[in-house]
């Protein structure tokens, strides 16, 4: 079969910087803007387009074919496609997998999101690796490079961005049966599906909450645990969450946080974040455990980062884990409290398994609290 796109409209892909790239139409006719970033994962395509954290990015992939096997509604990691917009280089409208219920390109149509096809992707990865993240605006409806770059100036920085209200849940809902083990709070900032699979699987009910849910209100539901979630945006702007997840800290209740919740936990605990250059995607990252001195290979989303000389002065965290590519923290945990997090996403989707073990090491903590509860002991910091 041919693919069709190649008798699309025409369309341009314009960066904040003046450089421009053309190609051809993937996905609704019309224009869209964002930071432009680029995932190196060889595959999981549906899931990365569907992650809430890339909610306001517009994303390269440097895979050749997206779209070749198709989309399948158990492969999304939240309601929607949370990109902004798409930039690859073959955009595949046809796919030969059985268990896809569909493709690419009637996706993209249906949920509304414009990309471009038919462009040197490496050439772009490698000019925006070099120059770092920055603005960008993909049109097929509008081809005036002048008159995108006006509408491109109006676009605002990802620093300094409040974007995890965009994608949180409005509100609360369970997930899990009544009868497990453990209860885990979860603080949604931008969840991705998987992780909450990764708690029932592991014998607990989960409560998700709207990420303006207040700590008392949370803690009303008698958690075992807390989970504060991935999600999209600036976190050093989220003062009222950095607040509720200072409280929960506190709370001597077992905390666990990933990505968005690394960093907010990073914030709570007076360590501040700052926007990396471009940032860590893909799903082949190594990231070694200091702890216990073993690697492994993680799936990555995010484009900030704690600043690890703070850490280190720090008197309440410490560093567990570290980028074996450029050294910057990507776990830390309480001196004295059950608290850890990680900069990267254990529940994968995609990606490898390595870090799966996080989500046991978090049950294992409320088992042992919960124990000392059961035993009449006092849970104190």
């Amino acid at each position: 079969m041919k693919d069709t796109y190649h008798s699309k409209s025409p369309a341009v892909l314009v960066l904040q910087d003046g450089k421009v790239f053309h190609g051809k139409a993937a996905g609704k006719i019309g224009t869209t803007s964002g930071e432009i970033c680029f995932n190196t994962g060889m595959t999981g395509y549906q899931e990365i387009f569907t992650d809430p954290s890339y909610f306001g990015q517009i994303l390269v992939t440097t895979n050749v074919n997206i779209g070749n096997y198709g989309v399948s509604k158990e492969e999304e990691e939240s309601d929607s496609i949370k990109i902004a917009g798409l930039v690859c280089k073959k955009f595949n409208e046809f796919s030969s997998r059985q268990r896809a219920d569909g493709n690419v390109a009637d996706y993209f149509e249906r949920e509304q999101i414009v990309g471009i096809c038919e462009v040197d992707t490496r050439a772009i990865v490698r000019y925006i690796r070099d120059k770092g993240a920055m603005n960008a605006i993909i049109s097929s409806e509008e081809l005036d490079v002048e008159k995108l770059k006006k509408q491109l100036a109006a676009v605002p920085s990802m620093e300094g961005l409040e974007l995890s209200s965009k994608v949180s849940t409005q509100v609360p809902y369970l997930s899990g049966y009544p009868d497990a083990l453990y209860k885990v709070a979860l603080l949604d900032v931008g969840v991705k599906r998987n992780i909450i699979r990764c708690l029932v699987e592991r014998g607990c009910q989960v409560q998700v909450f709207p990420m303006k849910t207040t700590f008392a209100e949370m803690k009303s539901w008698n958690p075992d645990g807390f989970l504060i979630s991935n999600g999209p945006g600036d976190p050093g702007v989220m003062l009222d969450e950095i607040k509720t997840v200072k409280e929960i800290v506190n709370s001597n209740i077992p905390v666990f946080g990933i990505c968005l919740g690394h960093q907010l936990i990073a914030q709570a605990c007076g360590i501040s974040t700052y926007k990396m250059k471009n940032g860590h995607r893909g799903i082949n990252h190594p990231v070694k455990n200091i702890v216990t001195g073993k690697s492994e290979i993680t799936s990555q989303n995010h484009g900030f980062s704690v600043h690890q000389d703070e850490v280190k002065k720090s008197m309440e965290m410490e560093i567990t884990h570290i980028n074996l590519n450029d050294g910057t923290i990507e776990g830390m945990r309480h001196k004295v409290k059950d608290v850890f997090c990680v900069q990267y996403h254990p529940e994968a989707a995609p990606g490898p398994l390595d870090a799966r073990y996080l989500f046991d090491q978090f049950v294992e903590l409320m088992a042992r609290v919960k124990a000392r509860k059961s035993n009449g002991q006092k849970v104190s910091a």
